[in-house]
């Protein structure tokens, strides 16, 4: 790589704030980490476009200055980053022609296109998502369902990765995102670097959810899983097995799981792993508990699974995290 990477960020008035500024934070810090220990290597360059050249409004009434407008960006960009915005905003951007035909138009052109939050909707409605894999913020995503059919929506992804296409869910998951193209870019070592820098996680605990196993009991409130998980919910720590919960919801372990599946969006075994990480994250950061107490305390049968848990998860040691936070 011998120039920069030209990142562009197709903002508009009413934009959310943390939307453009979250992933352009992310980027620049990259650049800054490069100039103290590589600065012969091209980190990125970031431009921000909007309906003409020169101040708009974001969301909070923050003004920010556009560089160009959309269509005079002078050079090839190697990424476009279209943010998102609340509904008034939002509903102006997806109906202005002008910025629907550009992104058509240069989606097809550049080596990754990518959302942050609604921003997905306006990729759904230049037609860039058909037959893609995709989410948004969670109060939309229903919404990206139902209007746009043939985009194949995952509900809970802090971001989903499609070939060039790669969309995230609300507001700060735009900078989980911005950090795994650091890393796609520049290595692991470097995105460590980034994310140590912005006190960020690599990777968030939990994986990819957008919501905790708390949160996530709390919506299917009603299924046939609604008693269990409210009994999980007041017994967090417990070391009930998989086959121990199936006996307590009275089914077969084979249809218990199908039905956990469907209700919860997890299997049995991830649920409970989530579950435990959570309480084990509390612990860790709340107490100076001993490691094997953690452990202990929060359902994990010792601190070697606590320990393979967090490393598959969070992608550090419960001693790294501890140590950090």
């Amino acid at each position: 790589m011998h120039e920069p990477l030209t990142i562009a960020v197709a903002a508009y008035e009413g934009a959310e704030l943390l939307d453009v500024t979250g992933p352009i934070e992310v980027f620049n810090m990259l650049n800054r980490c490069l100039g103290e220990s590589a600065p012969e290597r091209p980190g990125y360059r970031i431009v921000i476009l909007a309906q003409q050249a020169g101040p708009f409004s974001t969301c909070p009434g923050v003004k920010i200055v556009a560089d160009h407008a959309w269509e005079d960006l002078p050079e090839r960009a190697d990424t476009i980053l279209v943010p998102g915005s609340p509904d008034d905003a939002l509903g102006r951007a997806m109906q202005d022609q002008r910025l629907l035909s550009w992104l058509a138009a240069e989606g097809q052109r550049v080596r990754r296109l990518i959302s942050v939050c609604t921003g997905s909707l306006i990729l759904a409605e230049a037609g860039l998502l058909k037959g893609k894999r995709a989410t948004t913020h969670w109060m939309d995503l229903e919404r990206l369902r139902r209007d746009y059919p043939e985009v194949m929506v995952e509900n809970d992804a802090i971001y989903t990765r499609d070939g060039m296409i790669a969309t995230s869910a609300g507001v700060t998951a735009g900078m989980d995102l911005a950090l795994a193209l650091v890393e796609e870019d520049f290595g692991r070592k470097l995105a460590l670097t980034v994310a140590r820098r912005l006190v960020m996680f690599l990777k968030r605990p939990g994986g990819q959810a957008q919501f905790s196993t708390q949160l996530r009991a709390q919506m299917v409130e009603g299924g046939q899983m609604a008693p269990l998980l409210a009994w999980l919910r007041e017994n967090p720590c417990s070391k009930a097995t998989v086959e121990d919960l199936a006996q307590r919801a009275a089914m077969s372990p084979r249809n218990f799981a199908r039905v956990f599946l469907r209700e919860t969006g997890k299997t049995p075994a991830k649920y409970l792993d989530q579950l435990r990480l959570e309480h084990s994250v509390a612990l860790l950061e709340e107490t100076t508990l001993p490691l094997e107490r953690v452990a202990r305390d929060s359902g994990f049968t010792c601190a070697e699974q606590m320990r393979r848990v967090f490393i598959r998860e969070v992608g550090v040691t419960p001693l790294a995290y501890r140590t950090r936070f």
